[in-house]
């Protein structure tokens, strides 16, 4: 124990002393901030007050069209020919024509001319503005009032309950959707990015014949857990210091630079608007939808309070570590079964085969059923259940299900660390061959 705990500690400082790994702690809170800052900048610099003229023939649209405080129309009077002439000596954005035979009932004809190829945003936001004074018009035309029917629409919103032993609880599938992907993304990300820093370490101690001093000191199964374990001490030290960094950044990005944070999901179901078009609503649609998202806001604050959050975190550092370590060991034996990274290929893709599928499954068929078939194998499964199991956990889990996907990960981990050993203490020393599938067979047997 005393001499893994020695490698350990080489791998952890090794790593953590070296320049790319304090440039790229200290750069990606950076460069998170940058990313929150610069788009909102970019809209500020090219988002513009539109002038759009318009030729009104039919007169069914006279002073009709409402300004926006990024769009403004000009109502023109003459000939086609005439407007065109008076549009190229501006720098209006386009020119809007509507033909004096246009029918509301059969709505064509209507041509916007503009010098440059007209942008989606502007041709959209017209239509919006010509499509909803028709329907005005066919309300009146029909003896209807639009204030009317809008209040005879319903708006209904369902408050979810989970009934369980210790009695009722509000919950949310948005949140708990986002609480259970929230882990398996970061475990997925987690086990790909050291799991091939072990690989990349192993082949290149390998190849520099560092490993040949090192194997006369200590035993070959533990040098691979020294490795794997040290390295998995270097991802959690950067993770930590990612997370602190990024919201002292992003916090003072916000107050210096008065830039808001992205709507939740939550707040962008509760929106009516389609703030991609710059639509606006009047004052009472526009305090109903307030109010709407107010109310999804708190009823989503309270179904995250109601979450089974220490069990949650306790399940994430279970599976983050099981996980890792489990796949950590695999990822070791690769790089010390071949001499260089470009023969890792065929070894690596079917280890991460298991991975992306888990991944890709928890948001169709888990996040569809969490308690289903599909769900319930996978999240039991070794080779899947560190990303499967973070999803449906927020979900509720039954006790057995949960230790034994645990019992079955340790187990897990076991086999494929006892695997690896066997492969990692023969293809340490083996240079120059290269090596398949029933070469790896063979030193599983091995006496060495």
């Amino acid at each position: 124990m005393h001499k893994i705990w020695l490698i350990i500690q080489r791998e952890y400082l090794t790593r953590v002393r070296k320049k790319s790994f304090i440039i790229m702690t200290l750069l990606t809170p950076l460069l998170l901030a940058a990313f929150m800052v610069i788009p909102a900048w970019l809209v500020t610099i090219s988002d513009s007050a539109e002038t759009v003229m318009v030729l009104d023939q039919s007169g069914l649209f006279a002073d009709k069209l409402e300004d926006k405080k990024d769009l403004k129309y000009l109502p023109l009077a003459g000939s086609l020919d005439q407007a065109k002439t008076v549009y190229r000596e501006t720098d209006n954005t386009a020119l809007l024509y509507i033909p004096k035979e246009f029918d509301i009932n059969k709505p064509e004809g209507v041509v916007i001319y503009s010098k440059k190829n007209t942008s989606l945003q502007t041709q959209v936001r017209l239509e919006n503005a010509l499509e909803k004074e028709i329907e005005n018009q066919r309300f009146v035309a029909s003896g209807m009032d639009r204030s009317t029917l809008e209040k005879m629409k319903a708006n209904i919103s369902l408050t979810a309950v989970s009934i369980s032993d210790e009695g009722e609880k509000d919950n949310n599938a948005v949140v708990t959707s986002i609480a259970g992907v929230a882990g398996a993304v970061i475990i997925y990300f987690f086990i790909f990015l050291y799991g091939v820093q072990i690989m990349r370490g192993v082949i290149e101690e390998k190849t520099n014949r560092i490993i040949e001093v090192m194997i006369s000191s200590v035993k070959p199964f533990q040098l691979m857990m020294g490795k794997v374990v040290g390295i998995a001490a270097v991802g959690l030290t950067q993770f930590l210091l990612w997370i602190v960094l990024s919201l002292i950044v992003v916090g003072g990005v916000q107050s210096a630079f008065g830039v808001k944070p992205p709507p939740t999901p939550i707040e962008q179901m509760a929106s009516g608007r389609d703030a991609a078009y710059g639509e606006e609503l009047d004052a009472e649609a526009q305090a109903q939808e307030d109010n709407k998202a107010a109310k999804m806001v708190s009823e989503g604050m309270t179904a995250f309070s109601n979450l089974p959050i220490a069990l949650i975190l306790g399940c994430f550092l279970f599976y983050f570590l099981g996980g890792y370590l489990l796949y950590g060991s695999l990822f070791g034996a690769i790089g010390a079964a071949v001499d260089n990274e470009t023969d890792t290929q065929q070894f690596m893709f079917p280890i991460t085969i298991p991975l992306i599928i888990s991944f890709i499954m928890s948001y169709t068929l888990v996040l569809k059923n969490p308690d289903g078939p599909v769900a319930f194998w996978m999240s039991i499964i070794p080779l899947t259940s560190p990303i499967v199991m973070m999803v449906r956990v927020p979900f509720g889990v039954p006790a057995w299900e949960l230790l034994l996907s645990m019992a079955l990960l340790v187990l897990g981990f076991i086999f494929t660390t006892w695997i690896a050993s066997r492969i990692y203490r023969v293809g340490i020393l083996m240079y120059g061959k290269k090596i398949n599938y029933k070469e790896l067979s063979k030193w599983l047997f091995y006496r060495v």
